[in-house]
Protein backbone atom coordinates (compact mmCIF):
# COMPACT_ATOMS: atom_id res chain seq x y z
CA UNK A 1 0.00 0.00 0.00
CA UNK A 2 1.05 3.88 -1.04
CA UNK A 3 2.44 5.86 1.96
CA UNK A 4 1.26 9.05 -0.22
CA UNK A 5 -2.81 9.31 0.18
CA UNK A 6 -3.21 11.83 -2.58
CA UNK A 7 -1.99 13.26 -5.81
CA UNK A 8 -2.36 16.34 -6.73
CA UNK A 9 -1.81 17.67 -10.60
CA UNK A 10 -0.91 21.12 -12.59
CA UNK A 11 -3.43 21.37 -15.40
CA UNK A 12 -1.43 23.91 -17.73
CA UNK A 13 1.56 22.15 -19.35
CA UNK A 14 0.56 18.54 -17.29
CA UNK A 15 -2.73 17.93 -18.28
CA UNK A 16 -2.34 20.28 -21.54
CA UNK A 17 0.21 21.05 -23.90
CA UNK A 18 2.33 23.92 -21.61
CA UNK A 19 1.04 27.37 -22.09
CA UNK A 20 4.21 28.89 -21.49
CA UNK A 21 5.86 27.81 -24.41
CA UNK A 22 2.70 28.64 -26.64
CA UNK A 23 2.74 32.32 -24.96
CA UNK A 24 6.32 32.37 -25.63
CA UNK A 25 5.97 31.28 -29.72
CA UNK A 26 3.14 34.01 -29.62
CA UNK A 27 5.18 36.32 -28.43
CA UNK A 28 8.51 35.22 -31.62
CA UNK A 29 5.51 35.49 -34.10
CA UNK A 30 3.89 38.62 -33.46
CA UNK A 31 7.12 40.41 -32.89
CA UNK A 32 6.62 41.12 -29.37
CA UNK A 33 10.11 41.86 -27.37
CA UNK A 34 11.33 39.41 -24.79
CA UNK A 35 11.74 42.12 -22.64
CA UNK A 36 7.77 42.98 -23.13
CA UNK A 37 7.03 39.78 -23.23
CA UNK A 38 9.43 38.91 -19.55
CA UNK A 39 7.11 42.43 -18.05
CA UNK A 40 4.26 40.99 -18.63
CA UNK A 41 4.22 37.35 -17.47
CA UNK A 42 7.63 36.88 -15.29
CA UNK A 43 7.44 39.30 -12.14
CA UNK A 44 5.31 38.50 -8.99
CA UNK A 45 3.48 41.74 -9.17
CA UNK A 46 3.37 41.63 -12.90
CA UNK A 47 0.44 41.56 -14.97
CA UNK A 48 -0.51 38.07 -15.28
CA UNK A 49 0.25 37.55 -12.03
CA UNK A 50 -2.01 39.69 -11.12
CA UNK A 51 -4.39 38.52 -13.44
CA UNK A 52 -4.11 35.16 -12.05
CA UNK A 53 -5.00 36.37 -8.88
CA UNK A 54 -8.03 38.28 -10.20
CA UNK A 55 -6.56 41.35 -9.26
CA UNK A 56 -7.14 42.46 -12.77
CA UNK A 57 -10.18 41.77 -15.26
CA UNK A 58 -9.78 40.26 -18.43
CA UNK A 59 -9.80 43.79 -19.79
CA UNK A 60 -7.49 45.18 -17.22
CA UNK A 61 -5.38 42.74 -18.39
CA UNK A 62 -5.42 43.39 -21.97
CA UNK A 63 -4.78 47.34 -21.13
CA UNK A 64 -1.82 46.46 -19.71
CA UNK A 65 -0.86 44.10 -22.01
CA UNK A 66 -1.02 46.71 -24.53
CA UNK A 67 0.76 49.37 -22.50
CA UNK A 68 3.79 47.06 -22.08
CA UNK A 69 4.11 46.14 -26.20
CA UNK A 70 3.74 49.84 -27.14
CA UNK A 71 7.12 50.00 -28.22
CA UNK A 72 7.20 46.45 -30.15
CA UNK A 73 6.48 46.73 -33.84
CA UNK A 74 3.80 44.14 -33.93
CA UNK A 75 -0.26 43.75 -35.00
CA UNK A 76 -1.40 42.09 -31.66
CA UNK A 77 -2.90 43.93 -29.31
CA UNK A 78 -4.04 42.77 -25.60
CA UNK A 79 -7.77 41.40 -26.49
CA UNK A 80 -6.58 39.46 -29.50
CA UNK A 81 -3.51 38.01 -27.31
CA UNK A 82 -6.89 36.87 -24.89
CA UNK A 83 -9.23 35.75 -27.55
CA UNK A 84 -6.35 33.54 -28.84
CA UNK A 85 -4.93 32.33 -25.37
CA UNK A 86 -8.86 30.86 -24.46
CA UNK A 87 -8.94 28.87 -27.17
CA UNK A 88 -6.94 26.26 -25.03
CA UNK A 89 -3.77 24.14 -25.79
CA UNK A 90 -4.77 21.06 -26.22
CA UNK A 91 -5.35 17.75 -23.92
CA UNK A 92 -2.54 15.34 -22.99
CA UNK A 93 -4.09 12.17 -23.09
CA UNK A 94 -1.69 10.27 -21.23
CA UNK A 95 -1.87 12.24 -18.38
CA UNK A 96 -5.80 12.49 -18.55
CA UNK A 97 -5.26 8.72 -18.44
CA UNK A 98 -3.26 8.64 -15.61
CA UNK A 99 -5.78 10.86 -13.48
CA UNK A 100 -8.99 8.42 -14.49
CA UNK A 101 -6.80 5.50 -13.43
CA UNK A 102 -5.75 6.58 -10.05
CA UNK A 103 -9.72 7.65 -9.25
CA UNK A 104 -10.70 5.67 -6.64
CA UNK A 105 -7.04 4.25 -5.62
CA UNK A 106 -5.77 8.03 -3.97
CA UNK A 107 -7.51 10.96 -3.20
CA UNK A 108 -7.22 13.32 -6.34
CA UNK A 109 -6.66 17.11 -6.46
CA UNK A 110 -5.76 19.73 -9.25
CA UNK A 111 -3.83 23.07 -8.37
CA UNK A 112 -3.92 25.55 -11.28
CA UNK A 113 -2.88 29.57 -11.54
CA UNK A 114 -5.34 30.35 -13.96
CA UNK A 115 -7.26 33.89 -15.13
CA UNK A 116 -10.42 35.56 -15.14
CA UNK A 117 -12.53 34.17 -12.33
CA UNK A 118 -15.56 35.75 -14.58
CA UNK A 119 -15.27 32.96 -17.66
CA UNK A 120 -17.06 29.46 -17.61
CA UNK A 121 -15.07 26.90 -15.48
CA UNK A 122 -13.77 24.91 -18.52
CA UNK A 123 -12.88 28.16 -20.22
CA UNK A 124 -10.48 29.06 -17.15
CA UNK A 125 -9.36 25.44 -17.21
CA UNK A 126 -8.17 24.99 -21.61
CA UNK A 127 -11.57 23.32 -21.51
CA UNK A 128 -10.66 19.99 -19.44
CA UNK A 129 -13.48 18.90 -17.08
CA UNK A 130 -11.50 19.09 -13.63
CA UNK A 131 -14.93 18.18 -11.81
CA UNK A 132 -15.27 14.85 -13.65
CA UNK A 133 -11.43 14.14 -12.84
CA UNK A 134 -10.78 15.26 -9.09
CA UNK A 135 -12.31 15.80 -5.72
CA UNK A 136 -10.90 18.86 -5.45
CA UNK A 137 -9.54 21.39 -7.81
CA UNK A 138 -7.60 25.26 -6.40
CA UNK A 139 -8.07 27.97 -8.74
CA UNK A 140 -5.98 30.89 -8.58
CA UNK A 141 -8.27 33.03 -9.86
CA UNK A 142 -10.90 31.85 -7.24
CA UNK A 143 -8.61 31.69 -4.00
CA UNK A 144 -6.63 34.57 -4.56
CA UNK A 145 -3.09 33.07 -4.59
CA UNK A 146 -0.71 31.33 -6.88
CA UNK A 147 1.66 28.67 -6.80
CA UNK A 148 4.13 28.77 -5.65
CA UNK A 149 2.63 30.79 -3.10
CA UNK A 150 2.23 28.50 -0.26
CA UNK A 151 -1.47 29.29 0.91
CA UNK A 152 -2.74 27.81 -2.63
CA UNK A 153 -1.03 24.20 -1.66
CA UNK A 154 -2.20 24.58 2.21
CA UNK A 155 -5.97 25.17 0.43
CA UNK A 156 -5.48 21.73 -1.49
CA UNK A 157 -4.20 19.93 1.47
CA UNK A 158 -7.52 21.20 3.69
CA UNK A 159 -9.76 20.27 1.10
CA UNK A 160 -8.34 17.23 0.61
CA UNK A 161 -7.92 16.35 4.41
CA UNK A 162 -4.53 15.79 4.48
CA UNK A 163 -1.14 16.85 5.62
CA UNK A 164 1.33 18.25 2.69
CA UNK A 165 4.37 15.48 3.37
CA UNK A 166 0.90 12.73 2.34
CA UNK A 167 0.91 14.44 -1.35
CA UNK A 168 2.16 13.77 -4.98
CA UNK A 169 2.22 16.88 -6.78
CA UNK A 170 3.29 17.14 -10.34
CA UNK A 171 3.84 20.24 -11.85
CA UNK A 172 6.27 20.96 -15.16
CA UNK A 173 7.44 24.89 -13.64
CA UNK A 174 10.76 24.29 -11.43
CA UNK A 175 9.52 26.98 -9.12
CA UNK A 176 6.16 25.69 -8.61
CA UNK A 177 8.27 22.23 -7.70
CA UNK A 178 9.93 23.93 -5.21
CA UNK A 179 7.25 25.89 -3.51
CA UNK A 180 5.52 22.63 -3.10
CA UNK A 181 8.65 21.01 -1.72
CA UNK A 182 9.37 23.27 1.05
CA UNK A 183 5.79 22.46 2.89
CA UNK A 184 7.08 18.80 2.63
CA UNK A 185 5.22 17.47 -0.71
CA UNK A 186 6.83 14.72 -2.61
CA UNK A 187 7.23 16.72 -6.47
CA UNK A 188 7.54 14.77 -9.52
CA UNK A 189 8.48 17.47 -13.05
CA UNK A 190 6.39 16.71 -15.54
CA UNK A 191 7.99 17.06 -19.43
CA UNK A 192 7.08 15.73 -23.00
CA UNK A 193 8.05 12.62 -22.26
CA UNK A 194 6.77 9.33 -19.87
CA UNK A 195 9.42 10.29 -17.35
CA UNK A 196 6.74 11.42 -14.54
CA UNK A 197 4.52 9.02 -15.27
CA UNK A 198 7.40 6.54 -14.21
CA UNK A 199 8.28 8.38 -11.02
CA UNK A 200 4.30 8.53 -10.27
CA UNK A 201 4.11 4.75 -10.40
CA UNK A 202 7.13 4.23 -8.19
CA UNK A 203 6.17 6.86 -5.89
CA UNK A 204 2.29 5.43 -5.68
CA UNK A 205 3.17 1.43 -6.08
CA UNK A 206 0.72 1.69 -8.54
CA UNK A 207 0.87 0.21 -11.58
CA UNK A 208 -0.17 3.17 -14.68
CA UNK A 209 -0.95 3.04 -17.72
CA UNK A 210 1.02 4.77 -20.27
CA UNK A 211 -0.95 6.14 -23.57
Amino acid sequence: MTYYQAAIFDIGGVLTHSPVTRIKQFCAEHGIADEARIAIFGPEDGPWSRFERSELTRDGFASEFDRHIAGCDTPATGKYFMEWFFQGFGERPEMVGVVRHLRGRVKLGAITNNVSRDEPAQTRTSGIDLPGLFEVVVESAIVGYRKPEPQIFQIACEQLSIEPHQAVFLDDLGANLKGARALGMHTIKVDDTLSAIDELEAALGIPLPRL
